[in-house]
């Protein structure tokens, strides 16, 4: 895991690429390097920021220079010794023991068809110094990010968006059809990125950049061709364990100690397991919160099942206890993440990993993507649910339970109302179509709600957020409606939300996260599993429960669904109250129009008063609004022809450490 930056017929690029480099340091703080060179397809520069995960030797520093092509690499690739295997047998000599070079000589010796070979997670960037050819790829499931800023007849690139707005300069646009979708989803989803010019190269995607500044880009993965198919072997029970196993065994390679998240959860519990089953000894990490602060959450108890698995196999468990000086931190972890995100566990993320990086850890194993492809969420049941719920009379539908519930208190003073907040958030897609349904589950406004909360009017965006999702939804399976909702999941909630925010809060404490569930093989089997065996009845992920059953006790198979939550109500209604009155009613998101004022404090007030539980979208609102500020700041700043000061003031993600 690494940050990698670059270019080719930048201006200025080159000059500043040891600045640029050192705003993403925290992606790699073991080693640093630039190649520069006025090449056949003009001034490429490339840049790379290592940590050291495999081969941690300087001969495998980056960039890695050999026969005439260099390479800049931010990933793992899990079976690289199998892959270097198959190259000797084809007479190419390694001079290290690392999967760069494997990346560098398959892409030689095999172009493209190099991708369909590789497991793991990757984005990088190989130079042919002979042809002047650029080449960018990412992995098939976007786990690890690229961004791309196109300028004439070059392109830039890197690992995070904040290293590349220095050289937008006082061009920098944001983009409006962008800050509308975060305010439906809380987060972005991966075919929007905040700036014009700038895009996140896609998922399974490769481009090349031809001198003269031709690019064309090339697909290698589609999942609609690849998961969609209904004439698929379905995978046993036995199958899908080997499956699993052989993933997380990959997923340990390593030259240093792996550990794993451990939330007492299914997912979480499975990877643990499998991991101490291959490495002998293993340590964990675990989070828990002040009394205080669960009750008005009305968090469940996890810390008892973590325990309980760290018992029965011999784990040593680190438990941290979460107390962060919230005020402090918020406009901090804005900047570490470089996009507003209405999910506050990116906190949960980098303590974790910060815990872990100071007992000497480096890489640890997480559950993501477990729920996306096994339908683990109980969005996806109420989904489900709404279908059935649908066919009850109107008059018991609309004039007994949508009275009833609305009606009751979704929070009191001291606690909060679980079962009320589910059943209102149910309320307000139940009556909708599929795909509709879908949308409104996860997403705080439909299209109408959205033009009536907005400041002005932005029609064209607005409609081209809504069709995107529609055409998207689309694409699955439309005689499954539970693998319809993964397939969804998979391509927007698992890219746009958790593995965004795993990646840089992660990275943020110079710590790698390697995803065991998120890997092709098992994502292949995950969609050749009928929907109707992934919910059943009332349980959700039935059929990774019954797999489980060969390595977890039913007392945590079983259990109620942990998650890596935060206490975000008891936050916004006490340690953040001044600030969101202080920021929301009269702030950036106003001043442009994105959302009126009334309808702000209309969101505000109806929090307060327990009838509507809107804490969520008030966090994503002041992430949102510290986001836009700090980009107007930067904005006055560039057009003063002082963008590169504040490139190298731009506050290190190392400075979280005394906030919590």
């Amino acid at each position: 895991m690494c940050g990698i930056l670059g270019g080719i017929n930048i201006e200025g690029l080159a000059s500043s690429l040891p600045a640029l480099l050192d705003i993403i340091a925290h992606r790699g703080p073991d080693a640093v390097g630039t190649y520069v060179e006025e090449g056949v397809g003009g001034t490429i520069a490339l840049g790379h920021r290592r940590l050291s995960i495999i081969d941690l030797s300087a001969a495998a520093n980056q960039p890695f220079e050999k026969d005439g092509h260099i390479l800049v690499f931010n990933g793992e690739i899990y079976n690289y010794r199998q892959l270097m295997q198959e190259l000797r047998a084809l007479g190419v000599i390694f001079h290290t023991h690392s999967d760069t070079e494997v990346v560098l000589e398959a892409w030689k010796n095999w172009g493209a068809d190099s991708l369909h070979r590789m497991r793991g997670m990757f984005a990088f960037a190989i130079y042919e110094r002979h042809t002047g050819r650029l080449v960018l790829a990412r992995d098939p499931f976007g786990i690890k990010p690229l961004y791309v800023m196109k300028r004439a007849d070059g392109l830039a690139f890197s690992s995070e968006l904040k290293a590349l707005v220095p050289l937008l300069g006082a061009a920098a646009r944001v983009n409006d059809g962008a800050v509308l979708a975060s305010l439906v989803y809380s987060w972005l989803p991966d075919d929007y990125c905040l700036y014009h010019d700038v895009f996140k190269l896609a998922a399974g995607h490769w481009l090349e950049v031809q001198p003269g500044g031709i690019m064309t880009e090339h697909v290698y993965w589609d999942e609609r061709r690849d998961l969609t198919q209904s004439d698929r072997p379905e995978v046993g029970i036995e199958e899908l364990r080997a499956i699993i196993e052989e993933s997380v065994k990959l997923h340990m390679v390593a030259d240093v100690p792996v550990s794993t998240f451990l939330s007492g959860g299914l997912d979480s519990s499975i990877l643990t397991v499998l991991a101490k089953q291959h490495a002998g000894r293993l340590e964990s990490y675990t989070t828990f919160f002040r009394a205080e602060d669960k009750a008005l959450e009305a968090m469940p108890d996890d810390l008892g099942y973590a325990r309980q698995i760290a018992k029965l196999h011999g784990i040593t468990l680190h438990e941290i206890e979460l107390q962060p000086d919230v005020i402090n931190l918020l406009p901090q972890m804005v900047n570490v993440l470089d996009e507003p995100l209405g999910d506050a566990s990116a906190i949960n993320v980098f303590l974790i990993c910060r815990a872990a990086r100071d007992a000497g850890v480096k890489v640890l194993l997480s559950g993501i993507g477990a729920d996306e492809i096994f339908a683990g969420y109980r969005r996806q049941y109420a989904c489900v649910l709404a279908g059935r719920y649908q066919h009850l009379p109107a008059w018991l539908r609309d004039g007994v339970i949508a009275r009833l519930v609305s009606a009751l208190p979704v929070a009191g003073e001291k606690r909060s109302y679980r079962t009320v907040r589910w059943a209102k958030r149910f309320l307000s897609f139940a009556n909708l179509p599929q795909e509709e349904a879908f949308l409104r589950s996860y997403a705080h406004y439909g299209q109408s709600e959205l033009v009536a909360a907005m400041g002005r009017e932005m029609p064209a965006e607005v409609e081209e957020l809504f069709h995107r999702h529609a055409v998207l939804y689309a694409q699955g399976s439309a005689s499954d409606h539970v693998n319809r909702m993964c397939f969804t999941d998979l391509r927007l909630f698992l890219r746009g939300l958790n593995l965004f925010l795993t990646d840089r809060a992660s990275m943020a404490a110079s710590t790698e996260v390697r995803v065991p569930f998120v890997d092709l093989e098992v994502v292949k089997a995950a969609f050749a599993i009928p929907g109707s065996r992934k919910i059943v009845g009332q349980e959700r992920k039935a059929i990774l429960k019954t797999a489980a059953e060969a390595w977890l006790p039913r007392s945590i198979i079983y259990r109620p669904k942990a998650m890596f939550s935060m206490p975000l109500r008891s936050w916004i209604r006490r340690d953040l109250r001044e600030l969101v009155d202080d920021t929301l009613s009269d702030g950036e998101i106003v001043g442009r129009g994105y959302l009126s004022r009334q309808h702000l404090r209309t969101l505000i007030e109806q929090d307060r008063a327990g009838i509507v539980d809107n804490c969520r979208e008030i966090w994503k609102l002041l992430t949102l609004d510290l986001w836009l500020r700090r980009q107007k700041e930067q904005s006055v700043v560039a057009r003063g022809g002082l963008i590169r000061t504040i490139t190298v003031r731009t506050k290190a993600p190392s400075s979280l450490a005394g906030t919590f």
